[in-house]
């Protein structure tokens, strides 16, 4: 039993050197670390088997040699070893990473730790020296460092994204050139501002910034589309994607956030949604037409027999009671008639005779009915472009259309405003007007102060029938003769209207090019003449005389529409006007137009006798003079010597 116990104990020096011995065999043992001494100069005095391993030499070929060797030429070179051992005496311990060189001459990445070694005196006795293989470690890193950053130059090279990080509070902590590209900030003066700046002001008052980042905390994920603001203050639709992005714990760290601008893409939606809508309503236009142009031929018949029999059924009694009911019938007739003669035009079944026009001209010469469709408490303005180009036209279809809107508008403003004719050459784009083609065409505006119309109410505008005035105001069918007066005269007809914001009702006809043959010039080559008359009739049957005799004829109906036409049109070669006219007689129109124009040629006519004139106002010697009536003969002699 003695035999089998050892008589050893922890304090004996048989039991240290157990101690020592086992913990040289660890030392020794351990593959996974190079463990090994250093004398105080560096020279290696003990290797271990993760020594031999790591580095390839064997104890015999390595220990008496210096540490130095497992370093690379420059590092040697630049002293590192050295400063390695300074540093661990120095501050107890040197700790770093870096290459190290294997017998065979391969590199490897390792983990040194060098420790300074005291005896029990205090001295210093050298050093220990603990290096690891990290290589792997070190790759699998650079692996991800190459990876993370190739992902930050792929982010930072998208132009068509703009792709950011936001803090959970919603500050910017980065940004890629999309984001600046589409956005306009660069990183120096977006970084570390809120996000909220890129939302429009009325976005900002509702909180919907925050609400953005809520809702992608709580879901994960947050998308929109809407508007947003750039640098300078334009504004972009924006396609919106906000992720939340949580640490390895589960906190919050941030937001990804990528924007896109599909503005185009909107509105290319948003034009094909219109060109949808316009076809559909172009067809439905088309289908009503054709029905109404069907009802209105037949219904044509029908008044032809009851036109007929009526002129027949006077003949056949002698009734006086009789004879007014026929009148009756007959007025009623008529009646119907001119009805079937509105629905066939928006049918476009109406012969037109067109031919080349200067729009100006036409208007300026029916300006004086166009006024008296309005009233006292309307103004009249005109407002005709220069160098107008000539169009293909019916001139009394076209005078109808634009009398028609003229009294639309006066409609429209029950409690007075304005109304404006203006015209204009423009350019259209591919379906800016539904129905026409791009090219040159020439607009004719009316424009009014009046209530406007709803959506609604313009989507319908141009049915036959569609009203919104009271019963026994109007057929409806004002709207749908000019909408199909320029469908048969290849123009097309638009609203631009709004609740309280009036309305403006366009004309568009194709402008000729220079091959029509005929210039705005050349057919303005006539001289042109001013004829004014209170009395529609007389001052209709004066312009008459005029343009038989070559005149282009402007009209109006008081002097002082005499006087705005004469202040827009610079070339009237003649003013015949009426002297006696309320507001303004023609002998005071004429003292004022020979202020504007003192070489115009002016002309009066009265029924009263010149002496009697000559009696009651002074100043009509100034000027030529004839009575009424006169003839076409005497009106020509006049001219040549005014």
């Amino acid at each position: 039993m003695n035999d089998n116990i050892s008589n050893d104990t922890p304090h004996s020096p048989s039991s240290k050197m157990t101690v020592e011995s086992r913990f040289q065999l660890l030392v020794s043992g351990i593959s996974d670390y190079a463990i090994y001494m250093l004398n105080p100069e560096g020279i290696v005095t003990s290797w271990n088997a993760g020594a031999q391993r790591f580095k390839g030499y064997t104890a015999d070929e390595i220990i008496g040699q210096h540490f130095s060797r497992f370093y690379r030429p420059e590092d040697q070179q630049s002293g590192l070893p050295g400063k390695a051992l300074e540093t661990a005496l120095k501050e107890g311990k040197f700790e770093s990473e870096g290459w190290r060189v294997r017998k065979d001459g391969t590199q490897f990445w390792t983990s040194v730790v060098i420790d300074p070694i005291y005896d029990t005196t205090g001295q210093h006795i050298g050093f220990a020296k603990i290096t690891r293989d990290v290589t792997d470690r070190r790759n699998a890193q650079e692996a991800l460092r190459q990876s993370e950053q190739r992902f930050r130059m792929l982010v930072q090279g998208v132009t068509d994204y703009a792709i950011y990080m936001l803090s959970p509070s919603g500050e910017v902590t980065n940004w890629n050139l999309g984001a600046q590209r589409i956005k306009g900030y660069s990183a120096e003066e977006i970084i570390g501002t809120s996000f909220a700046r890129f939302h429009t002001p009325e976005d900002q008052a509702a909180g919907l910034p925050a609400v953005a980042l809520a809702t992608a905390g709580k879901e994960g994920r947050f998308e929109r589309e809407a508007w947003r603001v750039r640098k300078d203050g334009s504004r972009f639709w924006a396609h919106v994607i906000i992720d939340a992005i949580y640490n390895d714990d589960g906190t919050l760290a941030g937001f990804a956030k990528i924007t896109r601008d599909i503005t185009e893409k909107k509105e290319a939606a948003e034009a094909l949604e219109r060109a949808n809508a316009a076809l559909f309503q172009s067809q439905k236009m088309e289908a009503i037409g054709q029905l109404t142009g069907g009802i209105a031929h037949d219904f044509n018949n029908l008044l032809s027999v009851i036109s007929n029999g009526l002129e027949v059924l006077p003949l056949k009694t002698a009734e006086p009671s009789d004879a007014k009911i026929v009148d009756s019938m007959k007025r009623a007739v008529n009646r119907g008639a001119t009805l079937t003669q509105q629905l066939l035009s928006f049918a476009r079944q109406q012969p037109l005779r067109p031919e080349k026009h200067n729009l100006n001209s036409v208007i300026n010469g029916f300006e004086a009915v166009l006024r008296r469709a309005g009233n006292s408490s309307i103004a009249f303005s005109m407002n005709l472009a220069e160098d107008l180009q000539l169009v293909m036209v019916d001139i009394p279809r076209f005078e109808t259309a634009l009398l028609n809107l003229v009294v639309n508008a006066r409609d429209a403003m029950p409690g007075g405003g304005a109304i404006e004719i203006a015209t204009s050459n423009v350019t259209l784009a591919e379906q800016q007007i539904a129905g026409l083609a791009a090219g040159h065409y020439v607009q004719v505006s009316v424009t009014d102060t009046g209530t406007g119309m709803p959506p609604e109410v313009i989507a319908r505008a141009f049915e036959p029938f569609f009203t919104t005035k009271e019963i026994g105001k109007g057929t409806g069918l004002g709207l749908s003769q000019v909408y199909g007066f320029m469908q048969q005269s290849e123009g097309s007809v638009g609203i631009a209207s709004a609740i309280g914001r009036g309305t403006t009702i366009s004309l568009y006809l194709p402008a000729l090019d220079e091959s029509g043959g005929v210039s705005a010039a050349t057919e303005d080559a006539s001289e042109k003449a001013l004829v004014v008359d209170d009395e529609p009739d007389v001052m209709e049957t004066a312009a008459a005389l005029f343009r038989s005799i070559g005149y282009e004829v402007f009209t109006a109906n008081s002097g002082t529409a005499a006087l705005e036409i004469l202040q827009r049109t610079k070339d009237i070669a003649i003013l015949f006007s009426d002297v006696m006219m309320p507001s303004m007689t023609g002998i005071e129109l004429a003292k004022r137009a020979r202020e504007l124009r003192p070489a115009m040629k002016i002309l009066l006519a009265s029924g009263y006798p010149l002496p009697a004139l000559k009696a009651q106002h002074s100043g009509i010697d100034e000027f030529s003079f004839m009575n009424k009536p006169y003839k076409l003969a005497e009106l020509a002699k006049k001219l040549r010597l005014a």
